[in-house]
């Protein structure tokens, strides 16, 4: 590229413009055009210009100096303190997040806090940035926001003041999401999944919020619980946080009770939840609620009359694949089942309710459980072969006894003795595989409770994002609105990936695939107008490329490129 001084002649005179040359790709050859206007000659020497010509020649020889001494700099220019790397695959929950129109309440709902910034844009920086890159609350303030394509203008603590604010209205940021969803997309509440989960903090003393209680990770620091349930189709529609040694089983009261209250659902819903959630109180609440419940129900504790029928290979169906294999057995039946409760006297008393129960046996996870019982079993014989202390067992407790025992093996008070269980262990032997669900639903097939009770798998993967990808743990929150505005973001994040993966790529890919374009997908500058696309190539890219007829297996993008796709609408 140069410039140079064009002198058109005609019959008012000679007409003097700066005129540029560049190279034009589409011509694959050179190109001029206007730089400049700047007169005629003879006007300008009116203007007191005594020789125009010389006059801008010197114009444009400057400016050929300052163009080559542009290019000099640019070849031994040093590493820039700004990245030229640029995160992009987050654009597809920007689209989602701008399209639900959520922004508008959020900004009304911060008019009563004195804010000089918008918490919208700052919550959703804080959810694109935890899917591209999780990390620390500092470090993504300082390393990963200003890698996003969009400028944010808020300081650091702001956004702790913001993560604060939202956390400690989380139930309302829910509740505006969930409104515009439904206006889009519609929740199917004819049945809900629900389950918790519980996160450790590395701190030595407990607070309010967190409190040591059994962690599904086996760690002995304070914990917090969350507990999140999904709707029909597995759209997440409620979250609750609680105290770390709060008992999760009230919590699916509570949770289902705020989601009707703040949602207006009115309608009959079935409550679908493991067995760790499987209790009186939680029956009767769901019946009284005017609700159903699929619940799980562990065969051990059955009574063994029940235990009778479970083993019986009377009515069960073979379920099995094209090939013929053997997938699972199933059958069913319908009775009175009692359950003992407390009235509010404290009085115990027992009560009878119609259930159809469905017990099926999987042979693999048969296979799997007595491979996990025998590991168990040799683990006590090595303890009990070393006179190892009691708490050195853990989970292999349940396969010996400790009593007391003399020189002779008498029973006493004195020094305990250790067997091996043996009816214990053939009693877990009998039972590995097999599986039993309870249900109010005595009218709805089988094979419809299994596989709607199976749907489960999809809370346990949202937590597994959220412990995984979006690595949710947070080690130096302090607060209990900022853990609780830290858990929202990534409630948020979730909830945005599993409409686009249900809703928008109709369920065709699994959570890691999309999160791996996520993490991937991501451009680097090269000059003002130019990026280059620095991802590697994959089925699901090209697939959404054509989807959505974006550039995006482009090696070269232009900043018209970029925009088409930060603004695309799906």
């Amino acid at each position: 590229m140069s410039f140079f001084l064009k002198k058109t002649n005609n019959k008012k005179g000679t007409y003097l413009q700066i005129y540029e040359s560049f190279y034009d790709p589409a011509r694959k050859g050179g190109a001029h055009k206007s730089y400049k206007a700047i007169g005629y000659v003879h006007e300008l020497q009116e203007k007191g210009i005594d020789d125009p010509i010389a006059y801008f020649s010197e114009e444009v020889q400057k400016l050929n100096q300052e163009l080559q001494q542009k290019k000099q700099a640019e070849r031994v220019r040093q590493i820039s303190n700004e990245s030229p790397e640029k995160f992009l695959g987050y654009f597809p929950l920007k689209n989602l997040n701008d399209s639900l129109g959520c922004k508008n309440y959020l900004d009304l709902m911060q008019t009563a806090a004195d804010f000089r910034f918008n918490v919208f844009d700052m919550m959703s920086a804080l959810i694109y940035a935890r899917t591209v890159r999780p990390c620390s609350k500092l470090k993504t303030y300082d390393e990963v926001i200003p890698k996003l394509f969009e400028s944010y203008d808020f300081s650091l603590d702001q956004l702790y003041s913001g993560l604060e604010y939202i956390g400690s209205e989380y139930e309302k940021v829910i509740e505006i999401y969930n409104h515009q969803i439904a206006q889009k997309y519609q929740f199917n509440t004819s049945h809900t999944y629900f389950d918790c989960t519980n996160f450790y903090f590395e701190i030595d003393r407990e607070d309010d919020f967190r409190l040591k209680g059994p962690s599904k990770e086996n760690k002995k620091e304070p914990i917090v619980g969350l507990g999140l349930l999904l709707d029909a189709n597995q759209i997440p529609i409620g979250m609750k946080m609680y105290p770390g040694n709060e008992s999760e089983k009230p919590v699916i009261r509570n949770i289902i009770d705020d989601l009707k209250k703040r949602n207006n659902i009115s309608g009959r819903t079935i409550q679908v939840a493991d067995k760790g959630l499987n209790c009186f109180n939680n029956v009767l609440h769901a019946l009284k609620a005017g609700d159903g419940y699929i619940f799980s129900k562990s065969v051990k504790t059955l009574p063994d009359t029940e235990k009778t029928w479970v083993l019986l290979d009377n009515d069960y169906i073979d379920v099995k694949n094209r090939k013929g294999e053997l997938l699972y057995r199933i059958k069913e039946c319908i009775d009175d089942f009692s359950y003992t409760c407390t009235d509010d006297s404290g009085h115990k008393k027992t009560v009878k309710l119609v259930e159809k129960r469905i017990v099926t046996y999987n042979p693999k996870l048969a296979e799997k459980q007595k491979y996990e019982i025998n590991r168990q079993v040799e683990k006590a014989k090595r303890l009990q072969a070393c006179q190892a202390k009691k708490s050195e067992y853990g989970d292999s407790a349940k396969y010996v006894s400790f009593v007391s025992a003399n020189k002779n093996g008498e029973k006493t008070e004195g020094k305990v003795k250790v067997e091996i269980n043996e009816k214990a262990i053939e009693n877990a032997r009998k039972l590995a595989g097999y599986n039993m669900i309870i249900t109010s639903e005595t009218h709805m097939a089988a094979s419809e409770i299994y596989a709607a009770y199976h749907n489960l798998w999809r809370i346990e993967e949202s937590f597994r994002i959220m412990k995984s990808q979006l690595d949710a743990r947070p080690v130096y929150l302090q607060k209990k609105e900022t853990i609780t505005g830290h858990f929202l973001i990534c409630y948020l994040a979730v909830l945005l990936t599993r409409i686009l993966q249900i809703y928008i790529l109709k369920d065709q890919y699994g959570a890691e695939e999309i999160f791996d374009f996520i993490h991937d997908f991501r451009v680097a500058k090269v000059s003002d107008r130019k990026y280059i696309n620095l991802t590697r190539s994959s089925s699901f890219i090209k697939n959404l490329s054509d989807q959505t007829g974006l550039p995006l297996t482009s090696y070269f993008l232009g900043n018209t490129d970029i925009k088409k796709v930060l603004s695309h609408r799906f």
